[in-house]
């Protein structure tokens, strides 16, 4: 008779570890499907992230890099200088300043160093509030100071002098 008693209760205790061990699946799923949810949001975050960075790359007028460096000026008519421009070997005796980029327009001329690429455009404030754009077409400064090419050296004594800006990129070379 106890042996009976002793089965009895041990269908009962196998029968509550049933119950208990099936609503804990259940919470387990419920929890599993919440965290679920959450792993989708950071996965449409991400994608929003993804396609935001893709508006922006496509713009040709957001900044991919800033630096400081200083601003100077330059003639062709310097008394070092040759006359031909470092990256296309083009002559600017003749007074050129400007360059017609196809995406960028008509846009001043900067030499750098070779930190920029021959073909990056840069943008800055100037000194005196206007916006200019310039494409480095140029060698011959260092770090990561910038030449702006002018009609001659007295011109840029005269109006450029020396300035510390902050300048943005925004295209690195050439564009292919």
């Amino acid at each position: 008779m106890v042996f009976y008693k002793f089965i009895k209760a041990s269908k009962v205790i196998l029968l509550i570890a049933l119950i208990f061990s099936m609503t804990k699946v259940n919470t387990f799923t419920m929890n599993d499907s919440i965290s679920n949810k959450s792993m989708n949001k950071t996965l449409d975050l991400s994608a929003m992230a993804v396609k935001y960075d893709e508006i922006h790359y496509t713009d040709p007028f957001y900044p991919l890099d800033t630096f400081t460096g200083d601003l100077t000026g330059y003639g062709a008519d310097c008394a070092l200088c040759s006359g031909r421009l470092g990256c296309t070997g083009q002559d600017v005796r003749d007074g050129t300043t400007m360059y017609d980029d196809p995406t960028y327009g008509h846009i001043n001329i900067v030499a750098s160093s070779k930190n920029l690429k021959c073909g990056s455009v840069i943008t800055w404030n100037n000194w005196d509030g206007t916006k200019m754009t310039a494409i480095v077409l140029d060698r011959g400064v260092l770090g990561t100071d910038i030449d702006l090419l002018t009609p001659s050296e007295s011109y840029a004594s005269d109006h450029v002098g020396r300035h510390k800006i902050t300048y943005d990129v925004l295209r690195f070379g050439w564009s292919r």
